[in-house]
């Protein structure tokens, strides 16, 4: 049976260049599964492979698509991901993406859970309470009535917040409590290979790669993007953070330090999002 295999792990620990590796062993091009690194705005602020990588492989759902584009969901990426792997695995017996979204990994090989609708004026309510008691009131909320979810989530993320706390409120069920369907039945073998460091190496590269990102030009990339902030592909570690800078809110050197320091967090995260599966096989670089 043809064979996908999935390279994942926390941001900075060399998946990149561990999935090409893997690819020119097999012969394949390298599926991206990130949802940042589809947007072609986010040119260095997302760390996609570089021109050099993009020359040895193939590959696709890199830069694909603009910040102005309508949100693009894990269920737009699951629909489209299996309709490319479907046409790739006429020539490929062996498949490899690569991408530290976990929903994005979740939502194609196990298919997305039907999370129930809920009355729009929750949204609204919440929608108010965001900007007048700030993000953080909600993320208190989300942890009080779903610890599981804020656990796994980006809670950075006002989006995926306010959804979880809707289902929650507007349910009285924890928003987690809805991800009990079956996994989807796929036409191929999944293979999932996590990749990890010691923790002070990993951090160490996590603030290594972001001084590089600025000599690049990251602040030049962001403030070209200062028009666009209010698109949700901009609320991310790195813009975000030279955002509150370019409003005045702390100096340069500041805002260096809080991308670092918002790296490291999330990449725990992801690190504890994945904790849960069992069958992943992790490789201690």
């Amino acid at each position: 049976m043809a064979e996908l295999i999935i390279v994942l792990g926390p941001t900075a620990v060399g998946k990149t260049d561990y999935s090409i590796g893997l690819a020119l062993e097999h012969g394949s091009p390298v599926i991206s599964c990130d949802s940042r690194q589809i947007y072609r705005e986010m040119k260095i602020g997302t760390a996609p492979p570089s021109p050099e990588q993009l020359s040895r492989v193939r590959h696709y759902f890199i830069g694909t698509r603009s910040v102005c584009d309508p949100p693009y969901t894990a269920g737009r990426y699951e629909l489209d991901a299996l309709a490319l792997v479907e046409e790739l695995f006429k020539e490929h017996g062996t498949l490899v993406m690569t991408g530290g979204s976990g929903l994005y990994i979740d939502a194609f090989c196990n298919g997305l859970d039907a999370f129930p609708e809920v009355d729009p004026s929750i949204r609204e309510s919440l929608m108010e309470r965001l900007e007048k008691e700030g993000l953080e009131s909600l993320r208190f909320e989300l942890r009080r009535l779903d610890p599981e979810t804020f656990a796994a989530i980006d809670t950075a993320n006002r989006q995926r917040v306010v959804r979880a706390l809707e289902v929650c409120i507007g349910t009285g069920r924890p928003f987690s409590s809805f991800k009990t369907a079956s996994a989807a039945e796929r036409p191929f073998t999944i293979r999932k290979i996590g990749l990890n460091r010691d923790r002070r190496e990993l951090y160490s590269r996590i603030d290594r790669r972001v001084d590089m990102m600025m000599e690049e030009g990251l602040e030049e990339e962001a403030r070209s993007l200062l028009p666009l902030r209010g698109y949700p592909a901009l609320n991310t570690v790195g813009y975000k953070e030279l955002f509150g800078y370019f409003d005045g809110k702390y100096p340069l050197e500041e805002a260096v330090r809080l991308i670092k320091r918002n790296t490291r967090h999330y990449s725990k995260k992801q690190l504890t999002y994945w904790g849960r599966d069992d069958s992943i096989e992790w490789i201690n670089l």
